[in-house]
């Protein structure tokens, strides 16, 4: 069934749980995710981000994420992540996402909040919910996760959640995206501060070579959602290798990437405790 935000994460947060947000490109990654989400009764959270909309076009997506949610025995929210223009995240409105993700993290601040506000308002209208970030969850790649001046403060969580009305708040604590160089550092008591001081649930960007350690101390200091896309590419890339090198045909290759990615993912959903939740 199709549902946003609040309609999952206000029980995560109050039962100290994570819901998992697995960004897809494809309908085999789509596959994999619902699967995983109806073996293990977990409500989930699926869509896709725009830097990956040249991998997966939104009007060539979309269609098929929102009726695989529809037709879902587990609620799905089919979130836009990421979204870095305004007519992009109003497209996916549009498009009938339940939940966007704005984030203008890496420009001003005061223009975060005033077009953060003003997409708030647009897609609540649309019954849809939304998630900011505040600090800046960086490139791994560009060691953007060892920069604490990016961290996300207190104060600044408070009045960013105050002044827009968001949904749900993306921090950043010591994660970054993509695949790590050297072990992160997360900075737990800020997370549990943050988390102490808002209402809202919190999120986790970056989730993608965490230890199951990292997720469990993330969660229980005031983590809702988790973000993951990296691990389930590798999961992918490990399917068509085993499968090139066995010497598989090409649907054969296909339905092991489903497979792979599917066990990925009731991994990530065991270990944030979503499963048996729907």
């Amino acid at each position: 069934m199709l549902v946003n935000l609040n309609d999952i994460l206000q029980d995560a947060k109050a039962k100290k749980y994570g819901v998992g947000l697995f960004n897809t490109t494809d309908t085999d990654m789509l596959e994999a995710v619902i699967s995983a989400a109806e073996e293990l009764r977990a409500p989930v959270i699926i869509g896709t981000a725009e830097v990956l909309l040249p991998a997966g076009e939104l009007k060539l997506i979309a269609p098929s994420i929102l009726a695989a949610a529809k037709r879902a025995t587990v609620p799905v929210v089919v979130h836009y992540d990421h979204g870095l223009t305004f007519a992009r995240c109003m497209e996916a409105l549009q498009l009938g996402f339940s939940s966007v993700m704005f984030d203008g993290s890496a420009g001003d601040y005061a223009e975060n909040i005033a077009a953060t506000r003003e997409i708030v308002k647009i897609a609540h209208s649309f019954g849809a919910t939304v998630e900011g970030e505040i600090g800046h969850v960086g490139e791994a790649s560009a060691n953007d996760n060892a920069a604490p001046d990016l961290y996300t403060k207190v104060e600044e969580a408070v009045d960013y959640a105050t002044a827009t009305g968001v949904d749900a708040l993306a921090v950043s604590i010591g994660t970054a995206h993509g695949a790590y160089k050297s072990k992160p550092k997360l900075d737990l008591s800020r997370l549990y501060d943050i988390h102490s001081a808002l209402e809202i649930p919190l999120v986790l960007h970056g989730g993608s070579g965490l230890t199951d350690d990292d997720f469990r101390n993330s969660i229980a200091n005031g983590i809702s959602k988790v973000n993951i896309f990296t691990d389930l590419c590798l999961a992918g890339n490990r399917a068509m290798k085993d499968g090139l090198e066995q010497g598989l045909a090409y649907l054969d290759i296909r339905n092991r990437k489903v497979d792979y990615i599917k066990e990925e993912v009731k991994k990530k959903m065991m270990v944030f405790g979503c499963n048996g939740r729907a």
